[in-house]
This record gives structure tokens, C-alpha cells and sequence, in this order.
């Protein structure tokens, strides 16, 4: 892929950014992966990557079991910026000392600038930035000098211009640090040498090659498509690959929102043409849920039943090898943080930790390290419709995950309905397109009200709408009064079995965006 010729690699010791800075670097064009915090130096030299960073992370180094990286990657030659437990880990390593802060620092703070001549280049004296730290280096190692520093924080960057190393312990990726994509792009484009030639269009040309020359040319590939952004936008970029040799499967399991079925046919055989296969699996799938409560549950089951699907209908039509799925890198990190650091792992989603192991069909994951943002940017190179395009992202266990507990027809059509609701007086208000998402949410719970003199004893939904850039971290939305009015008076009036709204005021951290 052009522009992975000059990766950057993130070494993730468990902090709740490290996505955060893959993002970021990205944004400056330059494609990035997130790998173990204890990845050998012999398989970070084998990837040959233009620079290294260390992310923060919770532990303090001086702690027994604190993660470590391997010391060799200090002697590769490699540019390395380390951030926050980054800075302080390769301060300890090579020889310098870190202790408790004798006043910790968190939130923003001003950064005074003692050298502006590599990474803080082009930013002056001072600006502004965040931190989230309780210890410090207290000593450089051998070779470093200190570059910046803060009222509370005398050591707050550190260099080795011989070597290439550099450490900050403020927090570059996230917002409140208004400059700290400058710092990055010093970092990547004076340090590191790289060039911004990550873009959509060199994403899409090669994508469409590796497609080509995985499946060979007599390869057939069946995709599972569901109508949003990202199986949409793989279907297509499959079908770019090698056309009719590609079918969509589009399956109703039972818990999509309403209308979605009739949309989803008319947009993928009408306007883009493909060969699209109708499964109407919604029995299968509620006998499969029934009596399920936990959600981890769910999305195996919901998974499983998929895969087995797809594998079917791929038998159906003959020598099909290849399973198409619009897995992003948000899904992976989430369902197997493991794999790449020690934070823990959130949840699995249902095409990552619930497929099957004996499944027959072979992935094609072409969006598989992607973010929802960069995914976007594609699908409009692509040049899919912008109601795909900007369209809310949806869980792939649909509304299986919004009602909470037992999913049951009724409970199903409640939520439904309600859900469509909170779309439309979104959409009529003019606030979709700000919105990262809004939905409704069936509890498992009932609540008495009145309704006409009459006691009442029904099911309350919860709103949850958020702003967001990427899902990973997320504010609830503040929505005028008047449309939370109108959606909970709809809601109460035109939904049998619902007699109360509530509204989700809850961010990402700590809770999820959505409920289970």
C-alpha cells in the first residue's frame, strides 16, 4: 500500500489514548499500527518503521510488573517518541530516574520551551498542554537534555539528538493539547522523514490490487452486507476488485431497524448494480436468542448464526472461497486488546470474537485497520451516496444489543418503532449530521405510570445520543429541550407498552456508547 512503505509503529503499554494516537497520526497522513508493548526489536526491524511511539499508560515503571519494552528497539536507529509512561519508561531504561511527582499534574498546563529546534519547531516559547501524570523523570538519562519544561514539571520533554529519542510527558493526541498535532507532525515529517502520501485514494488503488491478486482470478467472494458505512464501503471496494464474481448476502435477522430491509435492497441493486442475495433468517435468529440475556451471549450467537448463513448460501452458488466482512480496527482493538497491549478487553463484536473457529470461509477484511472516520473518507472516494456515508453507525447484533435482557418479538417492535421515532425528530431538528449517533434503548425493566385516569405498568426507553470523532471516546450530546420533548411525547403517544423516557447523560469513559 502506498504510504505503509513508511509505517509508523505504536507500542501500546495499556493507556486509554493509545487509539487516540494511531488516529492522530493518520490525520497527518501517515499510515500507523498499534502493536504490543513487547514486540521484539528483530519483528519491529523486520517491519522497517520510520519512527516508534511509546504511548502512555496506567503502571508506574518503578512498580514489579510494570510492562517493559524490549530494550533493543533504543540501539534499531529508529526515530522514538515516548509519551507520558513512554517518556518515563525509556527515561528508566536508559539510565535516568523516575519518581513520585512531588505535585501531580493533571489538566492543562503551560509548556514552556527550551529548544524549538526539532519537535516543538515552529510553536515558539510556550503553548498549552494536558497532563495526566503522578510521577516524573527526575534525572535525564546519559545523552539527553531537557527541551521543555512546566511550573510543576521541571523535566516535561527530553531529547538525544544523536539518537533520535525524544520523551514529553504531556499528552500530544488529545484535543486539549490545541498544537499537539504540530508536535506530532514535527515528529513524523522533521524526524522521522516521512511523507503525508497516506490519503484515501493511495488507500483505494492498492486496497484494490491486494483484493485482486489475494482472490486470483478465478476467485469468488460472497460479502456481508448490512447497509452501513462499512459494509458498504468494502462491498463496493470488493466489487472494484472483481466484479461480478462478488454476491452480497443481506441478511434480515430480525432485530435491523425499521425499513431497513426495503432500503438496503433498493440502494445496492439499484444504484450500484451488484448481485445482491435476500436472506429473511429472522425465525433462526430469534430462536437462537431466546432465553438469552447476557450480551456477550448475543453476539456469539448472533455471529455464529451469520457465518453458518453466509456459509450456506456461498454453498448455493458454487466454489465461493471468500468471506467479505467490514471489520475496522476499532473492532479488533476492542474485542482483542490483548493482542496489542495490556489493556482489557471491552467487548467482542460479533464479527471478531464471535465467529466461529471452524468456519469455511476465508476473510477478506479489507477495511480491517481503519478507522470509522478514515472509512468515510473512502467510502466517498468510492463514491458511495453521503445517507451511507454519514449514516449513524449501527452494531452488527442490531437491536439485540438496545434491548436490554430476553429479546423477544414484542420487545423488538416496541424499540423499534420507538427508534424511528428518535431518528426522524433528530433528523427534523437538523442535528443528525452533528450527532456521532442517537438511538433509543428497551431496559429490562417495567415502571407505573397513568395514562387516562388508569394505571399503568410498562416499559421506560432510554435516549443515548453522543458527539464523537471516531466512537472510541464519546460526550453525551446536548440536545435542546424542545426536540427531547417532542421524541418523548411521540415516543409515549404512538409506542403501546412504553410510559416513560429517559435521557442517557453518560460519556465514553467510563460508560460505552451503547448498553450492552
Amino acid at each position: 500500500m502506498e504510504g505503509r512503505d513508511q509505517i509508523v509503529l505504536v507500542l501500546d503499554f495499556g493507556s486509554q489514548y493509545s487509539m487516540l494516537i494511531a488516529r492522530k497520526v493518520r490525520e497527518c497522513n501517515v499510515y500507523c499500527e498499534i502493536v504490543r508493548h513487547d514486540i521484539p526489536a528483530s519483528e519491529i526491524a523486520r517491519l522497517v518503521p520510520r519512527g516508534i511511539i511509546l504511548s502512555g499508560g496506567p503502571s508506574s515503571v518503578y512498580d514489579d510488573g510494570a510492562p517493559r519494552c524490549d530494550p533493543g528497539i533504543f540501539s534499531l536507529g529508529i526515530p522514538i517518541l515516548g509519551i507520558c509512561y513512554g517518556m518515563q519508561l525509556m527515561a528508566r531504561m536508559l539510565g535516568g530516574d523516575v519518581g513520585r511527582a512531588d505535585r501531580r499534574e493533571y489538566g492543562k498546563a503551560e509548556l514552556a520551551i527550551d529548544d524549538d529546534s526539532d519537535l516543538f519547531a515552529g510553536l515558539g516559547g510556550s503553548t498549552t498542554c494536558w497532563m495526566s501524570h503522578g510521577d516524573s523523570v527526575t534525572v535525564v538519562p546519559p545523552g539527553f537534555t531537557t527541551i521543555a519544561h512546566t511550573y510543576n514539571t521541571p523535566i516535561a520533554a527530553m531529547r538525544d539528538e544523536t539518537r533520535r529519542l525524544f520523551g514529553i510527558q504531556f499528552h500530544p493526541e488529545v484535543a486539549h493539547t490545541p498544537r499537539g498535532k504540530e508536535i506530532l507532525q514535527n515528529f513524523l515529517y522533521r524526524i522521522c522523514g516521512c511523507s503525508p502520501s497516506w490519503t484515501a485514494a493511495a488507500f483505494v488503488e492498492e486496497s484494490t490490487r491486494r483484493i485482486r491478486d489475494h482472490v486470483g482470478d478465478e476467485g469468488r467472494a460472497v460479502c456481508a452486507l448490512s447497509g452501513g458505512v462499512d459494509s458498504s464501503t468494502a462491498a463496493v471496494l470488493v466489487h472494484r476488485a472483481i466484479g461480478r464474481r462478488l454476491t452480497c448476502i443481506f441478511v434480515n435477522n430480525g432485530v435491523l431497524r425499521k425499513g431497513e430491509p426495503e432500503r438496503v435492497l433498493s440502494t445496492f441493486r439499484d444504484h450500484f448494480k451488484l448481485d445482491v442475495v435476500y436472506v429473511d433468517a429472522t425465525e433462526r435468529f430469534l430462536a437462537a436468542l431466546r432465553g438469552v440475556r447476557d450480551p456477550e451471549e448475543k453476539r456469539k450467537r448472533i455471529g455464529h448464526e451469520f457465518i453458518r448463513i453466509f456459509e450456506e448460501e456461498a454453498r448455493k452458488l458454487g466454489n465461493v472461497e471468500f468471506l467479505v466482512q467490514g471489520t475496522l480496527y476499532p473492532d479488533v482493538i476492542e474485542s482483542r486488546a490483548s493482542d496489542t497491549g495490556p489493556a482489557a478487553r471491552i467487548k467482542s463484536h460479533h464479527n471478531v470474537g464471535g465467529l466461529p473457529e471452524d468456519m469455511e470461509l476465508k476473510l477478506i477484511e479489507p477495511l480491517r485497520y481503519l478507522f470509522k472516520d478514515e472509512v468515510r473518507v473512502v467510502a466517498r472516494e468510492l463514491g458511495l451516496p453521503e445517507e451511507i456515508v454519514g449514516r449513524h453507525p449501527f452494531p452488527g447484533p442490531g437491536l439485540a444489543v438496545r434491548v436490554i435482557g430476553e429479546v423477544t418479538r414484542e420487545r423488538l417492535d416496541i424499540l423499534r418503532e420507538a427508534d424511528a421515532i428518535v431518528e426522524e425528530e433528530i433528523r427534523r431538528a437538523g442535528l443528525y449530521d452533528e450527532l456521532w449517533q442517537a438511538f433509543a434503548v428497551l431496559p429490562a425493566i417495567r415502571s407505573v405510570g397513568v395514562m387516562g385516569d388508569e394505571r399503568t405498568y410498562a416499559y421506560p426507553v432510554a435516549l443515548r445520543a453522543v458527539t464523537s470523532q471516531d466512537g472510541m471516546t464519546a460526550d453525551w450530546a446536548r440536545l435542546p429541550y424542545d426536540v427531547l420533548e417532542r421524541i418523548s411525547n411521540r415516543i409515549i403517544n404512538e409506542v403501546h407498552g412504553v410510559n416513560r423516557v429517559v435521557y442517557d447523560i453518560s460519556s465514553k469513559p467510563p460508560s460505552t456508547i451503547e448498553w450492552e
